[in-house]
């Protein structure tokens, strides 16, 4: 059986939208943009599952939770993109390429700064656990499959102390709020996408609405040939009958 450490007392220590299962699992789901069954996720053996719709103090959560279990060592994304933040590239970005200015390397997000971690601690996550991408799969039965696939490959424990970070949040704010103590201009662009982004989900559901309706006017007039065809057609059967009968 492979090797437990004790994750940091109070573990997970940074509070976000996730539901947590068995401390000991070497498993943690990332859902990026979907909303699907946590807690069921976790019943499969996962040691925490949730979303992630930011791609700065998103991610320093995921990392300081992960960093302060040793026991996890292995991080599935899955789920959607998160529409202008694209989370879960930033994510895959991060532990790829590390950070660089306070900008992860490689991240095409558009707030993508990190700023609640240091350089130990994003190194600790690099080497902690292997990112496994199954990005834009919402499928239950694969994610358990993946879950119990990497259970199955279980290395124990890290060979290092949990490491506990502190993540300091913009006043009010929660996960997705912005980027903590983030520069003015930074903060602005954030609200600005957000708005860009209900915007896309408002015209989102208009085209899906006007695709609706002209699928339904193009069904009216099929049905309307349709029931054209069969009167005519009967006409060129009834006819030469009601002739005979004149």
């Amino acid at each position: 059986m492979a090797d437990k450490k004790s994750p940091a007392s109070g573990w997970p220590k940074i509070q976000g939208d996730y539901h947590t299962g068995d401390a000991e699992s070497p498993v943690v789901v990332v859902t990026m943009g979907s909303h699907l069954d946590e807690q069921g996720v976790c019943d499969a053996g996962a040691a925490m599952c949730g979303s992630c719709k930011t791609e700065n103090l998103g991610l320093e959560k995921i990392v300081a939770n992960v960093i302060a279990n040793p026991n996890i060592r292995f991080l599935i994304t899955c789920g959607t993109e998160v529409k202008g933040h694209l989370s879960g590239q930033c994510l895959i970005a991060l532990h790829a390429n590390g950070v660089e200015g306070g900008k992860i390397v490689g991240a095409k997000g558009a707030i993508p700064f990190i700023e609640n971690l240091s350089e130990d601690a994003i190194k600790r996550f690099q080497e902690q656990v292997e990112l496994v991408d199954i990005m834009e799969s919402e499928d239950m039965g694969a994610i358990k499959a993946k879950i119990d696939e990497l259970k199955a490959r279980d290395p124990g424990a890290f060979g290092a102390d949990p490491i506990v970070v502190e993540v300091k949040e913009e006043a009010g704010g929660a996960e997705g709020a912005g980027v903590a103590t983030a520069n003015p201009q930074f903060l602005e662009v954030e609200k600005r996408l957000n708005e860009i982004e209900k915007n896309l989900e408002f015209a989102d559901a208009e085209m899906a609405q006007r695709v609706g309706r002209k699928v339904g006017r193009d069904i009216g007039i099929l049905y309307g040939l349709v029931a054209g065809m069969f009167v005519f057609m009967m006409l060129l059967v009834l006819l030469p009958k009601l002739m005979a009968l004149i």
